[in-house]
């Protein structure tokens, strides 16, 4: 099977490699600043020949893929979820990997199942969803310890309620804040998921990155 661009894509996600799950809204379009800036971290993330995953639709999973796949010059794979959406569900045309779903339950458990670092960029609903399905997922220790990333100050404001409202009311742990780091730029995001990276090579899991150089 091949896409527009004659690509080859395949169903085969292989198995064990590293990999970052980039998140964010379907609606955002090229023009956008915040479209050129996912852009622009997945095609960083290419040239270190690490895998990413989206939900393979347009808006930022389209960014995303894109600059993956420009960026990419080894054998790593640009990879898309669709779901079956009256807007989404054909995937857009940067897809080296596609697996389609029907239901979001089983979509978010293979983003969580093959994913080592989870990217979150501004969204609406769906990716509140993605967000906090991650973080349980995390929190429940369902899923190895990973970075969740939160690009963008919309998140950041979400990370300092739970930490306000919520851990006051012992309703969370402090612990369940680790591994959720706020990030302004995609520098920051960069050297969080490259180091996470490195210690993966090195060890085959990651540890917990100081929070406090990345706290709003």
């Amino acid at each position: 099977m091949s896409d527009t661009t004659g690509f080859p894509v395949h169903t085969e996600i292989i198995p064990e490699k590293f990999r970052v799950a980039i998140f964010g809204s379907a609606r955002i379009q090229p023009e956008d600043e915040i479209y050129k800036q996912t852009f622009s971290l997945a095609e960083e993330i290419g040239k270190r020949d690490i895998d990413i995953v989206t939900g393979g639709g347009p808006g930022l999973m389209e960014a995303a893929n894109y600059g993956h796949r420009t960026g990419c010059a080894g054998e790593a794979h640009s990879i898309g979820l669709t779901i079956e959406l009256p807007h989404e569900s054909k995937g857009n045309k940067h897809l080296d990997i596609k697996r389609h779903f029907q239901k979001f339950s089983s979509r978010l458990e293979t983003f969580m199942k093959i994913s080592n670092v989870v990217v979150v960029m501004p969204g609406g609903i769906g990716t509140a969803l993605e967000l906090f399905y991650s973080w349980q997922l995390v929190q429940v220790h369902h899923v190895p310890k990973m970075p969740i990333i939160l690009h963008g100050e919309m998140w950041h404001l979400v990370r300092r309620w739970v930490r306000e409202e919520m851990l006051p009311r012992e309703l969370i742990s402090p612990e369940d804040l680790d591994f959720v780091y706020n990030v302004k730029s995609n520098d920051e995001a960069q050297e969080l998921i490259f180091d996470f990276y490195k210690q993966f090579q090195d060890h085959g899991e990651g540890k917990k990155l100081d929070s406090k150089k990345y706290e709003i």
